[in-house]
């Protein structure tokens, strides 16, 4: 038995409430359980529970047997000084600490529920029993644990600000040139992104050319070889020049993926499209948090790749000729990986709730993603209605499902404690 599983039955009061005694027959009655700790110390801070005639305040510790107490070393830890009750499951052996013991009990069912979740071998346990939930609250829980997700890529951003001194324009330029790539190639993106500051690239601004040598010379793109198209010769020659002028070290060429990639996906067409955007758009971070509606940061996203590119997918080989713009998938994902995650930490930190709000806006009016999680979770009748939901939906699964943290969810929670008819 879990730990986890006795702390879930103390927490919401699913024990026997007829049977709470002492092992030396003391009437208890819990009128607060205390404060959940996941952190080192007693399971439960400030808890208040009557044992016997007495009022007690203090903490809880739980084990699974009374021997852990001793095992764990809590003995000799003065942060369970002030423990007023020792709970556990199986009282193997006594413990003189003058702590009072209770052997927790509950309905053999709870156990039955909970271990049909964590066994389950669906990616979600929960997926044959979803009809027992209310879907109106399946929705709002979702709401809830989308921002759980906003927060974890919010911790990115903070990280990088950390980095930068607080320079919320260079921030936003290392995190959206992460995300212009797949994740295949999301790793060599940020080394280019430190390698080469914005304030670099804004001294080009106004030629399109120099960006991109700038970009490609600098991923390593433009190597040594001697038969090659002029574009690409051209671009070796500037990014030599512009290298010198400003000290640039190029990272690895290797460290770009192209097996197995779509071409539209390549890293040589994705590098191309930010330099149209950092050219079109000079100070693009004010620009986006200027900017009010969807349908105008659509219009600040809307670019192709320079005219060498509408017949080419890499260097040096031609391909049939199409303008290569971002296109509509990856807008959507540069919207919720990117743009509604500073929306959000901006309005925090500069306490703008209107931007806070225009991020959850903007998550419902975007269409959901399209992939293998999305699907199973439509298969056992979740489906997500737009990017709010879809995004909740994969914070669901590999937080919470696929580690199978049953008692932490709000819907393995309604499932555990919902008894069998």
């Amino acid at each position: 038995m879990r730990e986890e599983f006795l702390h879930f039955i103390w927490k919401y009061k699913l024990y026997n409430q007829n049977s709470l005694l002492t092992t030396e027959g003391e009437k208890v009655e819990i009128i607060n359980p205390g404060i959940y700790n996941t952190n080192a110390g007693p399971d439960f801070f400030d808890a208040r529970i009557r044992i016997g005639h007495t009022l007690w305040a203090g903490n809880v510790e739980i084990h699974f047997r009374s021997s852990d107490w001793n095992k764990h070393g809590h003995q000799n830890d003065k942060s369970y000084q002030n423990t007023i009750l020792h709970v556990v499951e199986d009282e193997d052996t006594s413990i003189n600490n003058n702590i009072p013991t209770l052997l927790l009990k509950w309905p053999n069912w709870l156990e039955s529920n909970y271990e049909s979740l964590v066994k389950d071998n669906n990616r979600a346990g929960c997926a044959s029993r979803l009809f027992q939930i209310d879907p109106f609250r399946i929705k709002f829980f979702l709401n809830g644990i989308l921002i759980e997700r906003l927060k974890q890529k919010i911790e990115t951003i903070e990280e990088i600000l950390s980095e930068t001194n607080q320079d919320w324009s260079e921030t936003f330029y290392r995190i959206l040139s992460q995300n212009f790539g797949l994740k295949e190639n999301e790793v060599p993106f940020g080394m280019l992104a430190r390698s080469l500051t914005q304030n670099v690239l804004a001294k080009h601004h106004d030629s399109l050319f120099q960006i991109e040598a700038l970009l490609f010379g600098q991923a390593g793109l433009l190597g040594e070889e001697l038969f090659a198209d002029e574009y690409y010769l051209h671009l070796r020659n500037e990014y030599r020049f512009l290298a010198d002028k400003y000290g640039l070290h190029p990272i690895a060429g290797y460290l770009w993926k192209f097996m197995r990639m779509h071409p539209g996906n390549f890293p040589t067409l994705r590098l191309a499209q930010m330099a149209q955007l950092i050219y079109k758009s000079h100070n693009l971070f004010s620009a986006v948090i200027e900017t009010k509606t969807l349908t105008g940061i659509k219009k600040l996203f809307e670019i192709n790749a320079s005219e060498y590119w509408d017949t080419h997918y890499s260097f040096n080989k031609l391909s049939t000729k199409r303008p290569k713009s971002l296109g509509k998938e990856k807008f959507n994902l540069l919207m919720i990986n990117v743009i509604v995650p500073f929306y959000f930490l901006y309005g925090e930190n500069r306490n703008i709730a209107s931007l806070k709000d225009r991020a959850i806006e903007i998550l419902e009016q975007l269409p959901p993603e399209k992939n293998s999680i999305i699907k199973r979770w439509a298969e056992v009748g979740v489906t997500a209605e737009n990017a709010l939901e879809s995004q909740a939906l994969l914070q669901l699964q590999k937080k919470y499902c696929e580690p199978r943290k049953c008692l932490d969810c709000t819907i393995g929670h309604k499932i555990i404690s919902h008894e069998p008819l």
